[in-house]
């Protein structure tokens, strides 16, 4: 192999591992590319949202609601997580246990329909 031969290589070589690289950066950047890991967190985060959202819905269904709402806002913030946990309300239909995380984006909830 001559010399200009391997300077050929040497350079489609390199020209080969820039092009990727750049393609890869390009597609993470602007091109909306992520990652499987970054999927799975989106998709948690979408299922406690509308689980937080069934479960003040929940919460709201009982008689006197907006009287149950006063009561709610009355609660010191750092306790309605738990307020809510003891209630139930942050089960989902056929579930025996709930998440922590549904009690709190639960109380975030309900937090802003005490503001409207």
């Amino acid at each position: 192999m001559g010399p200009e031969l391997e300077a050929k290589i040497k350079l489609m070589f390199f020209g080969l591992v820039l092009g990727a690289a750049i393609a890869i950066f390009i597609g993470f950047q602007w091109a909306g590319w992520i990652t499987a890991k970054t999927t799975q967190k989106m998709i948690e985060e979408a299922v406690l949202t509308k689980q937080g959202v069934i479960c003040a819905d929940q919460y709201m269904k009982r008689a006197n609601n907006k009287e149950k709402l006063k009561e709610f806002g009355g609660i010191d913030s750092k306790l309605r997580a738990d307020f809510i946990e003891k209630g139930g309300w942050n089960k989902m239909p056929g579930q025996e246990t709930a998440d922590y995380g549904v009690s709190r984006t639960c109380v975030e909830v309900l937090e802003s329909r005490l503001k409207t």
